[in-house]
């Protein structure tokens, strides 16, 4: 028999020492900090990804307006 199974077969008719059990406690806060971490990242790059993608945007298009703007291009040279 595994452990896990050895332990729910154990703790029949005995639930509320489950409750005092603290094995794996530190695993699942490490868990939830994690989650809690992925959802601020995920957020963050929802509000500033479009943000920065405009901002890209409008730089590459007044880099394309000067170059077109001077009527020579590399090719042209």
């Amino acid at each position: 028999m595994t452990k896990a199974f050895q332990l729910i077969r154990r703790s029949q008719g005995r639930p509320l020492t489950l409750l005092g059990d603290t094995r794996g406690l530190s695993t699942v806060e490490y868990v939830i900090i994690l989650v809690l971490v992925a959802v601020l990242a995920i957020g963050t790059w929802r509000t500033f990804g479009s943000s920065v993608k405009t901002k890209i945007t409008e730089s590459t298009t007044a880099v394309d307006g000067l170059s077109a703007g001077d009527g020579k291009t590399k090719a042209g040279q």
